[in-house]
């Protein structure tokens, strides 16, 4: 396959690169600066500039950019590039496909970016593709931001992703608390938090690569857990005590509406479209996951 990827240096983009150039597949990299090397495309998404013969002769186009959610706090000037890198970049894609349309070129599927935020904060439900949008600055971002992405003249698949378990993003914070002997709950630690481990990540945009699939799929691992459940299992894997409560009434003083949309939102996420294409999850456990990454036996427990 030939597959041209926006957002190839984060987290996701990386270990999504290495995985299809493993596989004998060709990657083009949208990037910012000069080229430096074959395999790159000069792209500028803020200003809507991206030639459409980057994306002529592939056979997806995975949407990855956007600035990252879990850099705090989001202050008003970053919660408008939290909004416009991911608008800016969809729209500059979609816009070149749509040139590509025009000229009766082949159409490369879109693999778009989205997110769990979707749902909004649902305690007591259990959320799955066909569930409504919900409340929140995160619920309308995704929308905006799928609509985005709808507007393309091809396939469109959009990846709503929970926690993504890896050394990075979401987990860096707090596996370092982790660490320094500082986990605990955060809130009451009862809310859900959708999760699923970066191999299962990219093995599931590879999916969604592969096969007919088009609209939302929820990028989620089969088991739940709680805040607690995965806090807990972190603090275990790296032999320190789970026992620092964080208030609710603390943290949202503190971060505000991150607080309350990334920490203590409850979110009870089920990967329905996966489960029935049969997609097998590496990790179906938040524990066999972090274990993984953290180098420990699956299922050691040590005492706190």
């Amino acid at each position: 396959m030939r597959v041209v990827i926006g957002g190839a240096s984060g987290l996701i983009g990386s270990e999504l690169g290495r995985r299809l150039e493993h596989a004998g597949d060709e990657v083009v990299r949208l990037v910012r600066h000069a080229p430096l090397g074959r395999g790159q495309v000069t792209w500028q998404p803020e200003a809507g500039v991206l030639d459409p013969a980057a994306l002529a002769g592939a056979d997806a186009v995975v949407n990855l950019s956007g600035a990252s959610l879990s850099r705090l706090p989001w202050t008003p000037g970053y919660r408008r590039l939290i909004v416009e890198s991911r608008l800016s970049a969809t729209n500059t894609i979609v816009h070149a496909l749509g040139e590509l349309h025009e000229r009766g070129e082949r159409m490369p599927a879109l693999i778009s970016a989205s997110a769990v935020g979707f749902y909004g904060s649902r305690p007591g439900e259990q959320l799955d593709e066909l569930s409504a949008t919900g409340t929140g600055f995160l619920a309308e971002l995704v929308r905006r931001w799928e609509d985005a992405a709808a507007a393309a003249p091809t396939r469109v698949v959009f990846l709503r992703t929970g926690i993504v378990l890896a050394g990075e993003g979401a987990l860096g914070p707090i596996l370092a608390l982790a660490k320094a002997g500082l986990a605990g709950p955060l809130g009451s630690g009862r809310q859900h938090w959708p999760w699923i481990s970066l191999h299962d990540e990219v093995g599931a945009v590879l999916h969604a690569i592969r096969s007919e699939l088009a609209g939302p799929v929820n990028l989620v691992a089969p088991t739940p857990a709680t805040a607690a459940e995965l806090i807990r299992s972190v603090a275990r894997a790296v032999h320190r005590p789970y026992w620092l409560p964080a208030p609710a009434f603390a943290l949202t003083t503190v971060l505000g509406d991150a607080a309350r949309e990334l920490m203590l939102a409850d979110q009870l996420v089920r990967p329905a479209v996966l489960t029935r294409e049969g997609f097998a999850f590496r990790h179906a456990t938040a524990d066999s996951a972090i274990a993984e990454l953290l180098g420990r036996p699956a299922g050691t427990t040590y005492q706190a």
